[in-house]
């Protein structure tokens, strides 16, 4: 498959990719909003982790980057050594 068809497909899964990743961040907003904000879970209402809630989020990530052919492993190392580099006196070391 080449052409425009090839092309509604991947941005196809790239709008399920961002679905899913937005879905996601809601659910961690929601979990938030329980503990530590206004508004109590509903009885019967499905308890939560937030560790998975996140585990979930990195994954919904992962496939976005899957999508865009992205290397995550030399991205992450990229942002790590500039926040390694910019942040190095910000915070005080234990």
């Amino acid at each position: 498959m080449s052409g425009p068809r090839r092309s509604m497909n991947r941005i196809g899964r790239l709008c399920r990719n961002l679905r899913g990743l937005a879905e996601e961040v809601g659910e961690l907003g929601r979990l938030l909003n329980h503990i530590y904000g206004s508004k109590p879970k509903k009885p019967g209402e499905a308890k939560q982790e937030m560790g998975e809630e996140i585990a979930d989020i990195f994954f919904a990530l992962v496939c976005l980057a899957n999508n865009q052919h992205i290397d995550l492993d030399k991205a992450l190392n990229k942002v790590l050594l500039k926040a390694k580099t910019r942040d190095k006196d910000r915070f005080k070391k234990k």
